[in-house]
């Protein structure tokens, strides 16, 4: 059996495992917006969301074998502020300064633990 951590410290490899893992929160984001839009119907954004979520856990699964989970799997958090932005333009949600400060915080760490030990 292959090591699992055979490959990962390759920068070119870590740095597709991040756009991986990126594409993965947003194709789960993306995922539960449709799903709210279906508003609990069995309908086409239902359907359409669950194939995105799907896909987003594929991606994830690939990703994880370019990059380390340490540094891959807080990107994750990442979803959140897809969702939030989504939320604010596509459902008219409103955006407060609290969750402003949230997603600044989100993204810093994303930043700061994306960089991994470089």
């Amino acid at each position: 059996m292959e090591n699992a951590q055979s490959g990962h410290d390759s920068p070119d490899k870590q740095k597709l495992g991040i756009a991986l893992i990126l594409l993965s929160a947003v194709f789960t984001s993306v995922g539960q917006l449709l799903w709210k839009i279906a508003d609990g119907n069995i309908n086409i954004p239902l359907l359409i969301g669950c194939i995105c979520y799907g896909a987003g856990a594929v991606t994830m699964m690939i990703a994880f074998r370019f990059g380390k989970l340490s540094v891959l799997h807080p990107l994750l958090s990442l979803g959140y502020v897809f969702a939030l932005i989504m939320g604010a333009i596509l459902l008219d949600e409103h955006i407060s300064a609290t969750h402003i400060l949230g997603t600044a915080l989100i993204i810093v760490g994303a930043i700061l633990i994306g960089g991994g030990e470089n």
